[in-house]
């Protein structure tokens, strides 16, 4: 529908994004969870052409099953597969899968047949992209044997993290770690809430864990580039330092090639870690949602969810907001630090352009000077031939029978054709000088 559309039963334009403004409030409903129960959530961090593959491979677990397949643009897919069943999402950087089967064989171990030994071995491994989250988690009922010791073997002795959630009609208990198997565990006895109470705990513990391993991924990033800014920082120091100690332009040019470099490195590290920082902390902020939307209530002698990840994932996000706070800082710097070189070349180029105009007004001086030796030389030589000039014409002239004398003609011509030649001389420069001034440009398109 276009935004000049009408609804049919609407008088009124509809904006073409309203449909889908609805349905995305809707788009990963809760879905009631059976007790007993096993599940097995898996999400693979993947890139774009990845998350398509993956929504293939759905679409071919359909085919093997003769189940209705997703359709193009699917989002959320929720399928009963007989045996299982599966609920595929799709989001921005990762695409999640939950299998689901009801645990009737009410055995000693509710993790020792997981549901995924239900699904084709072949199409489990074609399933692109990398697993961050891979875990299995178990519903049970409320007589079922949940001790500290049988809890501890649930969880192969590791310390267990355990509390009471919606306000102590649930039991959560999971440590956190890798087990044998290769994958996370986590056990829920239901204590008194009906299968829609237990779909909406079990969604909100499968993304509070899903969330909170996504958003560790920017840890390692941040522990391996600390040191190598501490590293960058000494060397802008030195760099710094050095600015006023520098001599010539050789010097300049390295010193401005160190920092370069420097700049270089800063902008491939922002780049690097931008987005994952940025995603880190939108993931710890639904990791903490999920915390508190569960409402456990803590038991004696364990630590809660809450607790247990206060200590361990705040500390994490702290060192990667101080490494993105040392990045953008080094930025900075790095940029006063050009800037100050910037105004030292400029100061540098002044001093230079100063030096450059006292030279050539010295060299203008000079020849101005020459230039009126020339001019003065060029008046007496011109003035010579003139005169010379004249004596040829006195010679054959009867100056005798006029009672006139050559050589005191020439004499009495000297003064009169040098200061013919010398006006002459003058006004010739002056139109020199005078006529590039009074040329005006000429008027566009002329």
């Amino acid at each position: 529908m276009s935004a000049t559309e009408t609804d049919p039963f609407l008088p009124f334009a509809i904006h073409p994004l309203r449909d889908a403004l609805y349905d995305e409030l809707h788009a990963r409903p809760f879905h009631p969870v059976a007790t007993p129960q096993k599940l097995t959530h898996l999400a693979f961090r993947a890139t774009v052409a990845e998350l398509d593959c993956s929504f293939n491979q759905l679409r071919d677990l359909c085919r093997r099953y003769s189940v209705n397949q997703p359709g193009p643009e699917t989002a959320f897919f929720l399928q009963d597969f007989g045996q299982f069943t599966v609920r595929w999402e799709r989001h921005t950087e990762f695409y999640a899968l939950t299998f689901m089967a009801p645990d009737s064989a009410g055995g000693t171990d509710p993790f020792a047949d997981p549901v995924l030994n239900l699904l084709p071995n072949d199409w489990l491994q074609a399933l692109p992209g990398q697993a961050v989250a891979a875990f299995h988690l178990a519903v049970a009922a409320a007589d079922t044997p949940c001790d500290t010791p049988t809890l501890y073997r649930y969880f192969e002795g590791q310390k267990l993290i355990l509390s009471l959630p919606k306000k102590g009609k649930a039991q959560l208990c999971t440590a956190f770690k890798l087990h044998g198997d290769g994958f996370g565990r986590f056990h829920i006895r239901n204590l008194g809430i009906d299968d829609y109470q237990m779909g909406r705990l079990v969604q909100r513990v499968i993304e509070l864990e899903t969330y909170r391993l996504l958003a560790q991924l920017s840890l390692p990033i941040a522990k391996r580039i600390a040191p190598e800014l501490n590293d960058l920082d000494h060397r802008l120091t030195s760099i710094l330092s050095s600015l006023s100690t520098l001599e010539n332009a050789r010097e300049e040019r390295e010193l401005l090639d160190s920092l370069s470099q420097l700049a270089a490195r800063i902008e491939a590290f922002r780049s690097e870690t931008n987005y994952r920082f940025g995603a880190t902390r939108a993931y710890h902020d639904l990791v903490l949602s999920r915390v508190q939307n569960i409402r456990e209530t803590e038991v004696e002698e364990h630590m809660s969810v809450h607790e247990f990840l206060s200590r361990r994932l705040v500390p994490a996000l702290r060192t990667c907001e101080s490494v993105q706070t040392r990045l953008e800082d080094l930025s900075r710097r790095i940029e006063r630090a050009g800037d100050l070189f910037r105004t030292r070349v400029n100061l540098t180029m002044q001093e230079t352009n100063k030096s450059l105009l006292a030279s050539m007004d010295r060299r203008g001086r000079l020849q101005f000077r020459m230039q009126e030796t020339v001019e003065g030389l060029s008046v007496a030589a011109i003035s010579y031939y003139m005169v010379g000039l004249a004596g040829y014409l006195f010679g054959g002239l009867p100056l005798a029978d006029w009672g006139l004398e050559k050589g005191v003609l020439m004499a009495i011509s000297v003064p009169a054709v040098v200061a013919l030649v010398w006006w002459m001389t003058q006004r010739i420069k002056h139109r020199l000088i005078k006529d590039p001034l009074e040329r005006k440009p000429s008027p566009p398109g002329s």
